[in-house]
């Protein structure tokens, strides 16, 4: 067992409070989010749990800059995202936020190593892309394009793509959901590999509590709100995962 540190973090990366997320279908409205209050601290693992429509990726994109609340307020640090432009949230985005999507991204014409280096030549201080292949467990197949490489191995380029430029954080939405549990657990492994080695804050949304048990805190959401919040008493590693 991984033993989880309890105690928390030294520094608040994300503070967000009473976020609200509305959107307007037609003459209907929507409530994403309900006046959630979140505290994300450093290098925790966090594992955001709850089923389709609860709130879990409209949280992801608000703290990760690629949406903004419409009510409420979020700051990165000393950082408040909620007022900043959009030249800022770029800037933002490519300096201190890793993501990591369902679906893969990649570029097929370039290898494993070219689709890496397109994110490490605008990143302030990137790692090489042989690097970030390496803590995947990919060194092998840098030189091949996506459609050589699995399901499984295209994610953990996408990994590697999204940590080469050593951010702060890294937000992934259903990282594993169109892979099967065996390729999905190597791809978790990827992930804890980069949470422990790097101390990179990761936040992961899933709907499978089984992954809830790698992880430092697990936060349950529902219609549009935290519904629960606990710390694991001992991680499990992701190899000792099964669903």
């Amino acid at each position: 067992m991984i033993q989880a540190d309890t105690t928390l973090k030294n520094r608040t990366v994300f503070h967000a409070e009473g976020l609200t997320k509305t959107y307007q279908m037609g003459e209907v409205q929507v409530h994403a989010l309900r006046g959630v209050n979140l505290d994300l601290y450093t290098g925790e693992f966090v594992v955001l749990l709850g089923p389709s429509g609860s709130g879990k990726s409209t949280l992801l994109n608000i703290l990760g800059g690629l949406d903004t609340s419409t009510d409420g307020h979020v700051f990165y640090g000393d950082r408040n995202l909620t007022h900043a432009s959009e030249s800022e949230l770029t800037k933002y985005r490519r300096y201190h936020v890793g993501f990591v999507f369902q679906f893969y991204n990649l570029i097929p014409s370039l290898t494993a190593r070219e689709n890496i280096a397109v994110v490490t030549e605008i990143a302030e201080n990137p790692m090489q892309p042989e690097e970030a292949l390496q803590l995947v467990g990919l060194e092998e197949r840098m030189d091949h394009f996506p459609a050589q490489l699995s399901g499984g191995e295209q994610q953990r380029v996408a990994i590697a793509r999204a940590i080469a430029k050593n951010p702060d954080v890294l937000l992934c939405d259903e990282p594993t959901g169109a892979l099967d549990s065996q390729t999905g657990i190597v791809v978790l492994e990827a992930l804890q590999r980069v949470n422990q080695q790097l101390g990179t804050t990761t936040t992961v949304i899933t709907h499978n509590a089984s992954i809830a048990q790698m992880a430092d805190r697990v936060i349950h959401l529902a219609d549009g709100r935290i519904s629960r919040v606990y710390v694991n008493a001992t991680r499990l590693p992701a190899n000792q995962l099964s669903w």
